[in-house]
């Protein structure tokens, strides 16, 4: 399972915690938007997406030459790593910022997190060069970890001087408290932000992903990047989904959930919790490995993410996301009916 989510592999019904969509669903009134305007499936979506980039443009408080629109945040990601010969991560992350660039031939360079997963800058001024696509998730994933505000004007500054380019993966941007790096980074020129409606939005099925990037960037972008690649669905979604008081209940939401996730699973013996800044934990297990407490959970109809495939992870890693309070509990007691026992065979 290389992503979260495959729930038809399983081929039962199951409580996914493998995937890290907002609990809460989607926001008022789009299901009824969107079948008032099913005939538009008839006609072409606009070609230069117009409506939609003013759209995004206006929520992000940006200009709309400086909106990219795509099928997901990965297709951004897959287009703009075909404009870089060599690609720098930071390990363990997001398994396509590694697959997208092996599999045009380009050269991957897998830096490693510290022991706490922050950013090793020692490392990065060490090893960046010209040219490079510097890739780095905030949060990242799967440690759920955002960059210090600092932190992350030294990289922008950093990749300037030596003339790399920084694409900031913000997938969960809205599941996080603090700084907007938008905001942060307007002054950078060699900067592009990628966002989705995918996680916060809880529109995996629409596959809509947008950025923000100087308009230089974005005309060259547009080199690259396929016609109508976005459908009828999301761009109407796009004209109900960026709703305030959604945002501020789902962050309320997902606050309250998290740290009780965290205070309840520091309590349950053979398991290691690690503090996140979005709707997600990866935890360290103590007793056993990812594949016997994958098994034992999916018994219970619960589905968890196995990070043995994320590069700088072994099998002793799991992520679960944060989902509603009941189901949360269930995880919880399930957890704890598992590991918590040290007598447990």
């Amino acid at each position: 399972m290389i992503h979260g989510g495959d729930i038809y592999s399983i081929q039962k019904t199951v409580l996914d915690f493998s995937s890290n969509i907002n609990p809460l669903g989607i926001v008022e009134g789009l299901k009824e938007h969107l079948f008032q305007n099913f005939n538009r499936v008839e006609v072409y979506p606009d070609i230069k997406y117009r409506n939609l980039k003013k759209r995004i443009a206006d929520y992000l408080g940006v200009n709309v030459e400086e909106v990219i629109v795509g099928n997901g945040a990965v297709d951004i990601l897959n287009n703009i790593v075909l404009m870089f010969e060599r690609i720098v991560v930071f390990v363990p992350c997001f398994i396509e910022y590694i697959l997208r660039p092996k599999l045009y031939k380009k050269e991957v360079l897998m830096l490693y997190l510290k022991d706490d997963f922050s950013l090793d800058l020692d490392l990065l001024h060490k090893h960046l060069k010209s040219s490079d696509l510097l890739i780095l998730g905030n949060p990242n994933n799967p440690t759920g970890l955002r960059i210090d505000k600092d932190k992350l004007i030294e990289i922008a500054s950093l990749t300037e001087k030596r003339g790399a380019f920084l694409l900031l993966d913000e997938a969960f941007f809205e599941f996080c408290e603090g700084y907007d790096s938008i905001k942060e980074l307007r002054a950078f020129k060699n900067v592009c932000i990628i966002r989705a409606a995918t996680k916060f939005f809880a529109l995996p099925g629409i596959r809509l992903g947008y950025a923000y990037a100087d308009k230089n960037f974005v005309d060259k972008y547009s080199n690259y990047e396929l016609p109508w690649t976005v459908n009828i669905f999301a761009e109407l979604a796009a004209d109900i989904i960026f709703n305030e008081d959604y945002i501020k209940k789902t962050k309320e939401y997902i606050k309250i959930q998290k740290d009780y996730m965290f205070k309840r699973l520091s309590e349950i013996k053979n398991v290691k919790p690690f503090n996140t800044d979005c709707n997600f934990m990866l935890i360290k297990l103590l007793k056993y490995d990812e594949e016997y407490i994958f098994e034992r959970l999916l018994q219970k109809n619960i589905l968890i993410r196995k990070c043995s495939n994320f590069y700088g992870l072994d099998n002793t890693f799991i992520r679960i996301a944060i989902k509603r309070k009941e189901d949360n509990e269930v995880l919880l007691r399930e957890i704890n009916n598992i590991l918590g026992d040290e007598d447990e065979i």
